[in-house]
């Protein structure tokens, strides 16, 4: 991934598509360590999360994700998942975020020289082009090592750069002690009392 120190740097994050792409790793994000590398690649201008967001029940898994993503430097856009039922009969939620984020990259491309998405989804193939045709260069940050591959060959071939999350997960994801659930893990402080 060829960045340069004056680089104008905005990052664009599918939420689900990053999401399902690390579950299929086996590895648990870190952003704000994510934030902390793309901004010694150069300027971050911008970093955008897109999330749809269940509403009207108790507890939201991905409400204090959002939440912690608003406060620490992150342009969080969400709107509210639909809810259709399924073939066998079961409720489910349906939040797709392709326009905003396309509306917003598109809208950054004067302010940004590389733009990062995080997404393999080949609906953004025409929107990378789009954006390289305004001169700025696109990196596709995605998976080919999960099963099913989370890369569309179009988004690889399309992208100037293409970085597997597996690649990045030594910088950017948490370091997991064992295969127990994450809040099951003993903290540093706890693994120094052993």
């Amino acid at each position: 991934m060829a960045f340069y120190a004056t680089d104008r740097i905005a990052l664009f994050i599918d939420g689900a598509n990053l999401y399902s792409a690390a579950k299929g790793l086996n590895i648990d994000l870190d952003f704000k360590k994510l934030l902390d590398e793309f901004q010694k690649r150069g300027v971050l201008v911008r970093a955008y999360y897109y999330t749809a967001i269940v509403e009207n029940e108790d507890y939201s898994p991905i409400r204090p994700l959002v939440d912690w993503l608003d406060y620490n430097g992150f342009a969080v856009v969400t709107k509210p998942a639909r809810e259709y039922t399924d073939a066998s009969g079961r409720k489910r939620h349906r939040g797709d975020m392709n326009v905003e984020l396309a509306v917003d990259m598109m809208e950054m491309a004067a302010s940004a020289d590389h733009m990062v998405l995080f997404s393999g989804n080949s609906d953004f193939h025409r929107l990378i082009e789009a954006v390289q045709r305004k001169g700025v260069r696109v990196t596709v940050v995605s998976t080919l090592k999960s099963s099913p591959p989370m890369a569309s060959d179009e988004m690889r071939r399309q992208a100037d750069a293409f970085v597997d999350l597996a690649d990045l997960a030594a910088t950017i994801a948490r370091p997991r002690t064992s295969s127990m659930p994450r809040f099951l893990q003993p903290t540093p402080e706890q693994d120094d009392d052993r």
